[in-house]
């Protein structure tokens, strides 16, 4: 290691130790003096936040800054926090149902933490008044066509588990959504974490609130965890409690109802589903945690869930390391791990489907790999994951199909079987109807959410 790459690395360690101590400082799980001090300079910090987070949202309000209506339906999907609400899979099972249902659907997202143009390359191009790049391409529908390194974690991931979704990357979500309509022909754009983008507009806004931990210490950035003010739940029209084991929560939902007294509320828990061979990609049942010694690493938001799943599994966790969110693993980091695995007698190694991501696929583990693959389970506010979507996006064909079974139920027998027929070509006729239809349908989903 030359002069230079010491210093970048020591400066990296640098970074990385106070990004730690802030993490640590939000959640409150340091105490002392100098803590203390640190606090109240975050705390000041987070004033300067709060206030140009309400005059931005003020400017939008009033029309001084404006949205850009791109044309089609548009699914906003976030969260009033930073991270560990679960907001992929929900994104990814929405995509999915929504592709199921004929949409053609395109996935905008910010790319976080991808690799993108250098500050050199962005200053020569506005030196020279350059075009502005295309947005990333992850996937077209049919292929993967970046790795996770440049389209960043949830992209890739959402790419690699949606064949025939269009996945975009582009911190211009406006430009990404212009490029997804023009090139690709999409008639859905589903924001992923864009509640906080108010350049595009979008008709329905879905907010997830984690249930466990639903807005920290009730601060803003950067002494907690909270990116808008709690009083901006009024702009959701659905909200989405992650997390949840069931159980009620008066206080939560009071708070909800104070600043949104509309938005229907619906309960959903993120249950383990099977574990993924990283090698292979074969599906294990979660059996094979039951007993057995397992160490795992992760770098997400809320470690303590992943790690909760593993021991409610029956897993006997040997050895586990918390890395900060987002972080890429080099080998000797994935080496050192697998080694002192080795050393406490562990019998594989688990990690999250989105740490899986950041893994060279040719990495020869020492033990065998897993990734532990979640799914959407709805406990409250709707029968399951498919009536939720039929109901927020397709509110009018819902509405449609339950009048025409009322109507239908009143007939004769026999009137009631030439009826079915007649009913049977209707909602075939329905079910192509044109894409400004289904499109109004969307918007509509909006009002009722609010009125």
């Amino acid at each position: 290691m030359n002069f230079f790459e010491s210093v970048k690395y020591r400066i990296g360690k640098l970074g990385e130790s106070i990004v730690h101590l802030t993490a640590d400082v939000i959640y409150d799980r340091r105490e002392g003096f100098w803590v203390s001090v640190y606090a109240a300079f975050l705390c000041a910090l987070s004033y300067v936040f709060e206030a140009v987070a309400r005059i931005r949202y003020w400017l939008y309000n009033k029309r001084i800054m404006r949205d850009a209506p791109l044309g089609c339906l548009v699914v906003v999907v976030g969260n009033l926090t930073v991270g560990g609400t679960g907001k992929t899979p929900i994104v990814e099972k929405f995509a999915r149902s929504l592709s199921e249902r004929g949409r053609k659907v395109a996935i905008l997202s910010r790319g976080y933490k991808s690799k993108s143009d250098s500050a050199f390359g962005k200053f020569l191009r506005w030196i020279t008044h350059g075009e502005s790049p295309k947005p990333r391409v992850v996937s077209d529908g049919k292929n993967i066509l970046l790795d996770s390194e440049h389209a960043g974690d949830e992209p890739y991931m959402l790419a690699k588990n949606l064949p025939g979704v269009i996945v975009l990357v582009d911190k211009n979500r406006v430009r990404a959504g212009h490029y997804a309509l023009t090139e690709f022909g999409v008639d859905t754009l589903i924001l992923d974490d864009g509640f906080q983008y108010l350049p595009l507009k979008g008709q329905l806004q879905l907010l997830l609130v984690d249930k466990t931990n639903p807005f920290g210490n009730s601060r803003l950035l950067p002494r907690g965890i909270l990116r808008e003010p709690i009083a901006h739940l009024k702009r959701a029209s659905y909200i989405f409690l992650t997390k949840s084991d069931g159980g009620e929560d008066p206080e939560l939902e009071r708070l909800i109802r104070t600043h949104n007294p509309t938005a229907e509320i619906i309960e959903c828990a993120h249950k383990p589903e099977c574990l993924v061979n990283f090698s292979t990609g074969e599906r294990e049942e979660l059996a094979k945690l039951d007993g057995a010694k397992v160490a795992c690493f992760s770098a997400i938001a809320v470690p303590e869930s992943f790690e909760r799943f593993l021991s409610r599994g029956g897993a006997d966790i040997v050895l586990k390391k918390r890395f900060l969110d987002h972080h890429r693993f080099d080998i000797h980091e994935l080496n050192a791990f697998f080694w002192s695995a080795q050393r406490h007698g562990a019998e594989f190694v688990v990690v999250t489907e989105k740490d899986a991501v950041r893994i060279d696929p040719s990495y020869p583990a020492a033990l065998p790999l897993y990734y532990l693959r979640l799914e959407i389970e709805i406990l409250k506010g709707i029968d399951d994951f498919e009536s939720a979507v039929e109901k927020i996006c397709f509110p009018k064909r819902r509405a449609d199909e339950a009048d025409g079974g009322e109507s239908a139920e009143g007939e004769t027998a026999g009137a009631g079987e030439k009826s079915g027929v007649e009913k049977s070509g209707g909602a075939e006729s329905g079910g192509g109807k044109s894409e400004s239809g289904e499109r109004a349908g969307g918007v509509s989903g909006r009002e009722t959410g609010k009125s």
